[in-house]
Order: C-alpha cells, then structure tokens, then sequence
C-alpha cells in the first residue's frame, strides 16, 4: 500500500515557554511554564489545515500559518485579536474559519492587534485600534479579519505588527509587473506618521540600490533588514 502525501510529511512538535496564564502556550493549563512544554494535542489541532510554516508570538497571543496558507491561533483574543469574530481567549490552537475563503502567505502578531496578508496581497487586520495601528482611518476595534481598503490597489508582500503600530512590505506595480527592487516601505500607524518623512527619504535614497527583504518591528519602532546592490 502507498504512502499517503501526510504519512511522508516529517512530523512538526512545537514547544511553548514563559507566562502562560491567558492560554498563550496552548497546553491548555493556565500557568506559566520555566520549561519548553511540547503541545501534546498539536497533531488533532493541525491535522486538517497542514504542516505549520511560521509562527508569530504577540503580546499573549500566537498566530500559526500552514503551507497551505490557513491560519491557527490562540492565547488571549479580549480585543479580537485572534480573528474568530469574538473576543474570547482560546486555550489551545483553533483554526481561523473566517479567513477560510483565502490563501494567507503571511502573518504577524502584535501587543494586541493581528496582520494577515493573502497569495494577492490583500491585507487583513483585527484586534485592538485604539492607535490606529490597524490601518483603517479610525481608532475603532475589530473581531473579524477585516481587509484594509487603503491598500486595495497595491501588492502587500508582508505585514509587521507592533505594540501600538504596524508595518507592511509591498510589491510596487508598474503594468502587470512587479518588481522587486522597487520594494516601499510603509506604515500605517497615527502615532509614527511623524516619522514618515524619515522613512520616504530613506526610501528614495535607496531606490534601485537596495532590496528590502523583510520587516520586523520592536515595541515603538520598526526596521527592515536590506541588501545593497
């Protein structure tokens, strides 16, 4: 008898530590843990959305994405951060039934806020935006993964969500082409637009002598690692 595809597939163990009590390290135990505690029940969690290939931890939630662009999460979800259409904490990973519809190739996890970003570069936001930090023009909150209209005519390549800001990686278009080294960095966050000026200006420094690859943001700021050519 052949091999199914999932029989071959290496199996994947992930290993939680630290501050435990919103459901955060998904052992289902409300405690913190000073070992690496192996989530026992991954397997039954996971199996129907596939192998994990990211992981992003936030303030006391995780976002888990499969290779095949579905999402899990869990940990504490009291600003709707974790995307089930409500704000209830989840003790064990769930799967994101509302972003079902789509292929997510990408995802981020903030103090309280949560990013996604689809195969078309549609970006997804939810969670607390009380700064804004979730990119829709208002201070409002959202349960739900809600598509930000802002970015309806350009290619989001990544998201990288903060504490109370956020920022995204896109792809410029020119025609039906996307190219690669015309990489922009932007941001969405009313608190850090005083830096937008600093930000455009490296921007047009480095256009065409540098390949933005990835962003990565701290508790107030933000940086993207680039490669000079």
């Amino acid at each position: 008898m052949e091999e199914s595809e999932r029989d071959k597939e290496e199996e994947e163990e992930i290993w939680s530590w630290g501050v435990g009590i919103d459901g955060q390290l998904g052992t289902t135990r409300l405690k913190d843990e000073q070992l690496p505690q192996l989530l026992l029940d991954l397997p039954s969690s996971f199996f129907f959305v596939g192998p994990i290939s990211l992981l992003s931890c936030g303030g006391a939630h995780v976002l888990a994405l499969t290779t095949d662009g579905k999402v899990v999460t869990w940990g504490r979800g009291t600003s709707g951060q974790l995307g089930h259409g409500d704000m209830v904490s989840i003790f064990k990973p769930k799967h994101v039934k509302l972003l079902e519809s789509l292929v997510i190739t990408h995802v981020s996890a903030g103090w309280s806020h949560s990013g996604f970003v689809s195969d078309i570069g549609c970006l997804l936001t939810c969670g607390d935006g009380s700064f804004s930090q979730l990119g829709h023009g208002d201070c409002n909150s959202h349960s739900s993964p809600l598509k930000v209209s802002y970015f309806d005519s350009k290619h989001v390549d990544q998201i990288a969500c903060g504490m109370r800001h956020s920022l995204v990686l896109m792809k410029v278009s020119l025609g039906s082409l996307f190219f690669f080294p015309d990489m922009e960095l932007l941001l969405f966050s009313l608190k850090l637009r005083r830096c937008f000026s600093s930000i455009s200006f490296l921007h047009r420094r480095m256009r065409g002598r540098a390949f933005f690859s990835a962003v990565v943001v701290g508790t107030n700021f933000g940086v993207s690692p680039l490669r000079l050519i």
